[in-house]
């Protein structure tokens, strides 16, 4: 069974078909495993949830942030912004069955025969992958659960709390779960998120540190794959591997191949007026 994992696909359905093609992917023999934003930014946000849900069991997907924002403009519009491109998937005659399908999806998928786990943006320093996992459920079983997503949704938008402690409760620390797996790049070196700054590793800030690479994380073990730094693109090092290569923002579409060594596998974006952003 060959296994492929493809970065933020955010509504390019075109690039996304263009590259199931250059991989020659198989849903009945092959896996894949999606990084999240499977909406958002680009045309075709509703074609590439059609695509994905049709695939069933061949495609695993997580959570990103703009797949949550999505879910939260379903329940009340007036978290749309302006440049969102949402609108076909929230008045398509689909439009609750595939929203009930993304909330049933993951915000970490690990597989041990692999030795990969998967989440859209980072995992807090303090957390194991054990630990991750359990935030990770608790997230999960708060959006499965209609009254507990809604108000979820009314309190996700925010950076605080910055730091992760066990005795975080309710919303605070819903938030700061959420924010780990689909918002975080840096971390202060003290271990506190920073989730104002999107940009290069080379025009970081002196106190900023990309979340992989704080000293003693707790994770450092585990390899991780994630999407969500487009201004990252592919990144191949230090027990970590990144693949938003920004297709959306006018750059690639980036697959790569999780059960053997091979190069990444690229498409670029066919148009794009946009300005890179989160």
């Amino acid at each position: 069974m060959t296994v492929y994992a493809i970065g933020d696909i955010q509504g390019c359905d075109q690039e996304f078909g263009q590259l199931l093609e250059r991989i020659a992917f198989d849903p009945l023999t092959d896996r894949l495993w999606l990084t999240g934003d499977l909406v958002n930014r680009g045309p075709r946000s509703l074609e590439v949830l059609r695509r994905v849900q049709a695939l069933g069991a061949a495609a695993t997907t997580v959570l990103g942030n703009h797949d949550l924002h999505l879910l939260a403009a379903a329940h009340d519009r007036s978290a749309l912004r302006a440049d969102d491109t949402l609108d076909d998937i929230l008045s398509a005659p689909d439009r609750d069955e595939l929203l009930a399908w993304l909330r049933r999806q993951p915000v970490l998928h690990t597989d041990t025969s692999l030795g990969w786990t998967m989440v859209h943006a980072g995992l807090a320093p303090q957390w194991d992958l054990a630990a991750a996992s359990a935030c990770a459920r608790e997230l999960e079983a708060t959006l499965r659960d209609e009254r507990s997503a809604r108000t979820l949704f009314a309190a996700m938008y925010g950076n605080r709390p910055d730091r992760w402690s066990d005795d975080l409760v309710g919303t605070d620390r819903l938030r700061f779960i959420t924010n780990c797996f689909t918002r975080l790049r840096f971390c202060h070196t003290d271990g506190r998120l920073d989730l104002g700054y999107k940009g290069t590793l080379a025009d970081a800030p002196a106190d900023l540190v990309p979340w992989f690479r704080i000293p003693d994380r707790r994770s450092a073990g585990t390899r991780i794959l994630f999407g969500h730094w487009s201004a990252l693109g592919y990144y191949a090092n230090e027990g970590v591997l990144g693949i938003d290569a920004g297709c959306v923002w006018g750059g690639r579409l980036c697959a790569v191949r999780l059960d053997a060594e091979q190069p990444p596998v690229f498409v670029p974006c066919s148009s794009s007026g946009l300005t890179p952003g989160d």
